[in-house]
């Protein structure tokens, strides 16, 4: 990220050893032309004088810009000469200092670039110049931008790799040592009935089927954050999709005294994507409201139309989620209730892997509660637009 020395620019200031260097250029330079002038006026004058016709000619054409010009500025020849050295004379030395002084600022871009080079990211060129030399250290600005904006992402991609198998190594830790434990205690035969070795076996297998959840969800969350990840696209009505699930989890829903209702402003909205996808993310919305939607008596599912998208809702009457959850709530393995997670099961990847499937259609998911509803509310486009890019 560039410093202050990039946002107040500055003029190159010149070294003294610099400024001597253009001061002998210029003396060495004025010397230069007036041996190559005294050289030329003494080659001309020979000319002339050994050549009469040569002379002759000179002459005329001296008369003709006299009459035409109506001056006698033309008669001498060092009224035309001498002025004309003097203006090629100082073209060329403007024209020699101005390229040594482009030198000495090329040779102040390139320390700076070794400076930056070094390690020193944080620091950009921060000269004022002008024409080519200035886009080239804008150039030069804008690539070690870009430069740090990739390492800085290589790093969080690194360290977010480390956080992931750091989380799955406690999530998997966790229930591997409870089967290993009452294995243990069958293996050693330290129970003393039927019925403890039933409970120890249940226990092992209930873990076990955590274990096989947990890898579950981490497969499906490293797939679905794939940009390549393939969609198999088709055309299906939501509202029917949506009531369908609803009709799923009835039986469920009912147990826990939860009733599930589907409210649509449209009788059909008709819609492409990748359904087995999308009902992933709505089984887990709907499961995640019967587990934590606390004192829940209803879950409501709504479908609007609008424009060019569709806006489902999947909202609960349940405890409200703090706020400082509400904006962790998508992050990997976050739990708003780790004990209550644990109890239940959960892998703290459901909603993670349902904001990655919306945004592989090219829609976007986001949860707001107050005192009266917990809703997880999701946009998705009606012709699907699959993103290259997954937002973390």
């Amino acid at each position: 990220m560039p410093n202050n020395s990039f946002e107040n620019k500055k003029r190159i200031t010149l070294t003294s050893r610099e400024i001597s260097e253009l001061f002998a250029e210029g003396i060495i330079t004025i010397i230069l032309l007036l041996l190559i002038n005294v050289s030329i006026i003494v080659l001309f004058s020979s000319i002339i004088n050994s050549s009469p016709s040569l002379n002759d000619a000179i002459f005329e054409s001296r008369n003709s810009f006299v009459r035409n010009f109506n001056s006698t500025i033309f008669l001498s020849g060092k009224s035309i000469l001498l002025p004309l050295f003097l203006l090629l004379d100082a073209f060329i030395l403007s024209w020699r200092i101005i390229r040594r002084y482009r030198q000495m600022q090329l040779r102040h871009i390139i320390s700076e670039l070794h400076y930056i080079a070094e390690g020193n990211y944080d620091h950009r060129i921060p000269f004022e110049l002008r024409g080519d030399l200035n886009r080239v250290v804008s150039s030069i600005n804008g690539l070690v931008d870009s430069t740090v904006a990739a390492i800085e992402e290589e790093r969080r991609i690194e360290q977010s790799k480390d956080e992931l198998i750091t989380n799955v190594s406690h999530d998997i830790r966790t229930p591997l040592t409870s089967i290993i434990g009452y294995l243990g205690l069958i293996e050693d035969r330290q129970y003393h009935s039927k019925e403890d070795l039933l409970k120890y076996t249940h226990i092992a297998y209930v873990k076990a089927k955590q274990m096989k959840s947990l890898v579950e969800d981490l497969f499906e969350y490293t797939k679905v954050r794939q940009p390549d990840t393939p969609i198999s696209t088709t055309t299906f009505d939501m509202v029917q999709l949506l009531e369908q699930l609803a009709i799923e989890f009835e039986l469920e829903a009912s147990r826990k005294s939860v009733e599930i209702q589907v409210q649509s402003d449209c009788p059909q909205i008709l819609m492409t994507g990748d359904t087995d996808k999308l009902v992933r993310v709505f089984n887990n919305l709907i499961t995640n409201a019967l587990k934590y939607g606390k004192n829940a008596t209803l879950i409501m599912i709504t479908i609007e139309k609008i424009g060019t998208e569709v806006v489902v809702s999947v909202k609960n009457n349940g405890k409200m989620i703090p706020k400082h959850a509400l904006d962790a709530l998508f992050n990997r393995f976050y739990r708003v209730e780790e004990s209550r997670s644990q109890e239940t099961g959960g892998s703290g990847l459901g909603l993670a892997i349902a904001q990655s499937i919306i945004a592989l259609h090219g829609g976007y998911i986001y949860a707001k509660s107050n005192q009266q509803w917990t809703s997880f509310i999701i946009h998705l486009p009606l012709g699907i637009r699959q993103k290259s890019q997954i937002i973390d």
